[in-house]
């Protein structure tokens, strides 16, 4: 869920307007057409009550004596004894002896009918930029972020959890831009009549407009009371929503494992328990804030019936005509909605400050370190010689993982990394690739500083197969050929043959235009990471990284992956980073790392030979393969 309330509202609101200052010309007209179809719409009820004076004076006129003045129907009155009702009289528009003048009223209401088509219209416009300026926003502020991303180092990644990153770059992102959507011209048309609303009410009789405002404060307190208690009821639902929908997302993935240790039961009972907190939270939570809407009403209908009757007086003392009190009733009606959506909109306004928020964190990372004005050019055809001088490292500031490592992998060597877990072994590479920047030494290809040259034309040089395969939805074919502009057929069926792969996609119904899913769950572990290796040696690198590739496999797809990976190994500098140590026999140089060290380097029979750390691990995996055996 997007963040329900920002850190610094103020900074962050400020922020987000920023974001909207390119369209500072649009928003303009989006005031002024509000403007606009406020001012007509407000007009109405003033010329509707127009119309119901001219209804109304021609009734009562109708009633009075033809011939006469209108102050001689007055004295009239009084002389009868009738003060009330001269009165009344003296404050209406009347001529004795006419009845309704029809043509008068036709006019008044093709007016209003004008005035509010025109009013539509200007909101209808208003709308359509208000989207425009919205979605231009929003699209801008994606390609900032997918341009921050491409800029942001692997530190950033590793230090965020995926789902929270993905949050921010889809949920956060649509809930600014459902909040700008939602709030942007109805806030300004919401406070545009607030003011004109107020405006006519005490231009048509200020006594009238302070009893309407009495119910305001009220009507405020009301509604803080009500969200104050509901609010806390919000905040569990969807805390038990979360809850929930974990639940349920580990039970579908992890169905299989359910029903081998058979937890249905306890499953079933856990998610029927966690649907009764959701049940509570949420009925809780829809009832009491549904209060807010009836606690409105009431107050409303007491303003109206306030209203109606001091009206009515101020009719009876011909003070205000019939109509002013008519249009008044229906300026008090619109005067208590907009202040409703205002009050409704500052929960959409937090909630999206806060989305905005989450988002200018992302933008605010610190991205790694831009490459060289002028970078040293790599030569045309790269060796492979790769040489760490004394070189240090570590991911915490406190904690040195590297210090002062050397080595040298001269080229078309395969050099073997192996180690226990946290040794140093990945992080050997993710310094080759510059993923991570070295703390102190260097880093050489051919002579040339890593860190001399860009990113681009360093790892452009560099191909890897990692333990953890990974394919796009797309076809076998574009899979394959993936990172290699241009590529023709011959030159990909080569790669396919050379790695294995050809066999297998042949045999598919649709051969290399099959198409993998999300998750290639139509390919097994052993294609999928066939498939990485074809793709590293249609590349073509100078250099090659293999990471874990055949932990995931078994024997006998090992052994066609072995074959793969001995074919793409052939001719490259290659480093192979292992835990099965029978994988790396025939390699020319073996590491063992231990704390970010080499504390042994040499062939395998060497290293056997010297009883060292190499051997004692060698031992262990021998002696776990014996003891599985027996």
């Amino acid at each position: 869920m997007p963040g329900e309330k920002s850190l610094d509202f103020k900074a962050s609101g400020k922020r987000l307007l920023a974001v909207l200052r390119p369209e500072r010309w649009r928003l303009v007209a989006v005031v002024l057409l509000g403007i606009a179809s406020v001012a007509l719409a407000v007009s109405g009820p003033k010329v509707l009550g127009t119309a119901t004076n001219v209804i109304f004076d021609g009734v009562v006129g109708g009633q009075l004596p033809a011939g006469v003045s209108k102050e001689q129907a007055i004295e009239g009155l009084r002389a009868d004894g009738q003060d009330q009702l001269a009165d009344m009289l003296s404050g209406m528009d009347v001529v004795p002896g006419q009845g309704v003048d029809f043509t008068h009223l036709r006019d008044l209401l093709l007016a209003v009918l004008a005035i509010y088509v025109a009013s539509a219209l200007f909101q209808w416009v208003q709308g359509l930029i208000t989207t425009g300026v919205v979605q231009r926003v929003v699209r801008h502020l994606r390609a900032d972020v997918e341009t921050k991303l491409g800029r942001l180092p692997l530190r950033y990644f590793d230090g965020q959890p995926r789902g929270e990153v993905l949050s921010r770059v889809t949920n956060d992102i649509d809930n600014v831009a459902q909040t700008l959507q939602q709030t942007l011209s109805q806030l300004i048309t919401a406070v545009l009549t607030v003011v004109g609303v107020l405006a006519m009410m005490f231009w048509i009789s200020p006594l009238l407009a302070l009893v309407a405002l009495v119910t305001v404060p009220l009507s405020v307190v009301v509604t803080a009371l009500i969200a104050k208690r509901s609010q806390p009821q919000f905040v569990a639902q969807w805390r038990v929503t979360g809850t929930l929908n974990a639940h349920i997302e580990e039970m579908y993935t992890g169905h299989a494992l359910v029903k081998v240790f058979s937890r249905q039961e306890q499953a079933v009972a856990e998610f029927h328990d966690q649907n009764a907190d959701l049940y509570e939270a949420s009925f809780k939570a829809q009832f009491i804030s549904g209060i807010i809407q009836p606690a409105m009403g009431f107050l409303a209908n007491l303003n109206y019936v306030v209203v109606a009757v001091v009206g009515g007086l101020r009719v009876a003392s011909g003070s205000l005509t019939l109509g002013d009190v008519q249009a008044f009733i229906q300026y008090s009606r619109q005067f208590t909605q907009p202040i409703t959506q205002i009050a409704s909109m500052m929960n959409l306004l937090q909630s999206g400050v806060a989305s905005a928020e989450r988002v200018f964190e992302l933008l605010d990372a610190d991205e790694q370190t831009p490459d060289p004005a002028e970078p040293a050019v790599l030569p045309e055809r790269v060796r492979g010689r790769v040489v760490f001088e004394d070189v240090s490292f570590r991911y915490v500031e406190d904690q040195p993982l590297i210090d002062g490592l050397s080595l040298v992998a001269e080229p078309g060597q395969t050099v073997a990394v192996v180690g226990p877990t946290g040794a140093g072994k990945t992080t050997l590479v993710n310094l080759l690739m510059r993923f991570y920047e070295i703390d102190g030494g260097r880093i050489t290809l051919d002579g040339v500083d890593t860190r001399a040259t860009t990113r681009d034309a360093l790892r452009s040089q560099v191909g890897m197969v990692l333990q953890d395969t990974w394919l796009f939805g797309g076809t076998i074919r574009e899979n394959i050929a993936y990172g290699v502009q241009d590529v023709d057929e011959e030159r990909l069926v080569e790669a396919a043959v050379a790695t294995h792969v050809d066999q297998f996609v042949r045999a598919l119904p649709d051969g290399y235009d099959t198409v993998v899913d999300d998750e290639a769950a139509n390919l097994s572990a052993g294609e999928k990471q066939l498939l990485t290796i074809a793709r590293a040696f249609l590349a073509d690198p100078a250099i090659l990284v293999l990471d874990e590739a055949t932990s995931s496999v078994d024997t006998r797809t090992e052994v066609l992956v072995q074959q793969a990976m001995n074919a793409l190994r052939s001719g490259r500098t290659s480093f192979v980073i292992a835990h099965r140590l029978s994988t790396i026999r025939d390699a020319d140089t073996i590491l063992v790392m231990e704390h970010g060290s080499i504390v042994e380097q040499g062939s395998h029979a060497d290293l056997l030979a010297a009883g060292g750390a190499y051997a004692r691990l060698y031992a262990s995996q021998f002696a776990a393969a014996v003891a599985a055996t027996d």
